[in-house]
């Protein structure tokens, strides 16, 4: 996911910004997997309610991180280039910047520092030659898959860079806390490297700063034995083969969602069922014991209402038990959230009113930026609170409930136009840009012209094209609603410029257009 260059003007705010503390006391939850052949979902509950929700379609997984046995098809020195087929339509680009090479005593990878090529393409590869690469970007349209010989894997914690004797920290990690966690690394991977193993290289990732020992160390094993296994199909198996794909939904579950809180793993596919326990057996054995095949009658997803979550998670209104309410605006650049009191009169007087639906909206916003899986930068307008002590409360409440999730958040404090400004960090589309697309009558905008305003519209068009073109009739194709404007309300001004252009206007209710869409027609 790319983040918009484009940073929105907002009133300065107070220089402190404070991670959310990670993370908050476990609670039990349970994981639903709903598994199709065309789709993959997955709901996180906790104490009955969906917290998290996860989707992945079989047709749109992309290449990136798949490991392929390639073979070179073509070398181009002059393009300092090779092309490599990897059993794509088309043949994949592997540039020199991108081909690995040790540089002394292998301090840092290639993927961490720039390095510049020591040899020419020609000499570092030649036609006909197998070779193992990594896909790092998808193919687009008429390019290629872009390729490298540096290979990465990722973990749930880690990075493995099994070319490499670099120890690293995520540079996302405050810079205090690098040091200690890189310290802590290297004494895990010396202690748990087996002698017949070169040691390799690991980079600590931003979701891994708060992983205990025993994570860790699961992590360093499931990734030395997905190399092994990598190591092997490239010894056996013919040229253009995959050697490792990166996971998908399924397995990441596992992977990923699985921790200490996880009581269940509840999964409505027998065949799936099955292949989740090779899995686990192989690579995340703690996991094995909670998975469950549902069998039920009702759909797994209907235990918690998780579609009509759904619904409610694309949009904008968001209400609240109190009977306020929240407004979630996502852009290209920010994401705003509003919060209104709506017609919460519980409290004794208007101040305790607006405290306790902040409170309320404190909680709710959190959830909703897992459920949405909204990232970047997030403006939250809290009702105006006219005591400190109530400001307080509210920051220190949303600061706590942000401390559940499982992606990295920060959070300033209230600025001096009342608003709190927050960053979570992107990890993937968020759900509406996953399950909608922009509207087709508004553009996305959420918003279309009046009937009366597109009248007008066709006004100014029929007078542009009569003194343009001189034709003999004009017919007009509109939405039924504006065609109904014209013939009551609107029907004097239309006849007064037939008359003026001396051309008959024919009118046709066109059911197919958009409101705020129509077509002037010459004849």
């Amino acid at each position: 996911m790319i983040e918009s260059p484009h940073q929105p003007q907002l009133p300065p705010a107070p220089p402190a910004a404070h991670p959310a503390p990670h993370h908050a006391p476990p609670t039990a939850q349970e994981i639903l997997i709903n598994w199709a052949p065309q789709e993959t979902r997955v709901a996180v509950i906790e104490n009955g309610a969906v917290q998290e929700l996860h989707l992945e379609r079989t047709l749109e997984r992309g290449l990136v991180g798949n490991v392929y046995l390639g073979k070179v098809t073509r070398v181009l020195p002059g393009m300092q280039s090779a092309f490599v087929d990897i059993g794509l339509e088309r043949a994949a680009f592997l540039h020199v910047a991108d081909v690995w090479q040790r540089q002394g005593n292998g301090e840092a990878p290639a993927a961490v520092r720039r390095i510049e090529p020591v040899q020419p393409i020609e000499k570092q590869v030649f036609q006909g030659q197998s070779i193992v690469v990594q896909v790092i970007k998808d193919p687009i349209g008429r390019k290629g898959a872009r390729l490298s010989t540096q290979i990465s894997i990722a973990g749930r914690s880690l990075v493995f860079l099994p070319q490499d004797e670099h120890i690293g920290v995520s540079q996302k990690i405050p810079a205090p806390e690098r040091d200690a966690l890189r310290q802590r690394l290297q004494a895990l991977v010396q202690a748990h490297t087996p002698a017949q193993h070169n040691r390799g290289g690991f980079i600590l990732r931003t979701n891994g700063e708060d992983a205990s020992d025993a994570e860790l160390i699961e992590d360093i094993r499931y990734l030395r034995t997905t190399w092994q296994k990598i190591r092997q199909g490239a010894l056996t198996l013919p040229a253009t083969s995959l050697l490792h794909q990166d996971l998908d939904l399924l397995r990441r579950v596992l992977r990923d969602l699985v921790g200490e809180a996880t009581k269940s793993v509840a999964i409505d596919s027998r065949e799936q069922f099955g292949h989740l326990q090779d899995f686990a057996r192989e690579f995340t054995p703690a996991a094995l014991p909670l998975l469950e095949l549902y069998q039920g009658e009702r759909p797994i997803f209907d235990l918690y209402a998780v579609d009509e979550e759904i619904t409610r998670a694309l949009g904008r209104r968001v209400e609240l038990k109190s009977g306020g309410y929240l407004i979630i605006d996502q852009t290209e650049a920010l994401t705003t959230i509003d919060v209104n009191t709506g017609g919460f009169v519980g409290a004794r007087n208007f101040d305790d009113t607006i405290f306790k639906t902040n409170l309320e909206a404190a909680q709710t916003i959190a959830r909703q930026l897992r459920l949405r899986n909204l990232g970047g930068i997030i403006v939250v307008d809290f009702i105006d609170m006219v005591q400190e002590k109530h400001q307080s409360a509210v920051l220190q409440e949303f600061r706590r409930q942000l401390a559940r999730d499982r992606v990295r958040t920060t959070v300033c404090d209230f600025s001096a136009l009342g608003l709190v400004e927050m960053t979570r960090k992107r990890t993937r589309e968020s759900l509406a840009q996953t399950l909608t697309r922009p509207c087709e009558a508004c553009a996305g905008t959420g918003e279309v012209k009046t009937a009366r305003s597109v009248c007008y519209d066709i006004l100014r068009e029929i007078l542009r094209e009569a003194r343009q073109f001189n034709p003999r009739e004009i017919k007009v194709l509109a939405a039924p609603e504006v065609i109904e404007l014209f013939l009551d309300e609107e029907s004097q001004y239309l006849a007064s410029l037939s008359d003026f252009i001396a051309k008959p206007i024919a009118l046709v209710a066109e059911t197919a257009l958009a409101p705020d869409r129509y077509d002037v027609v010459l004849v």
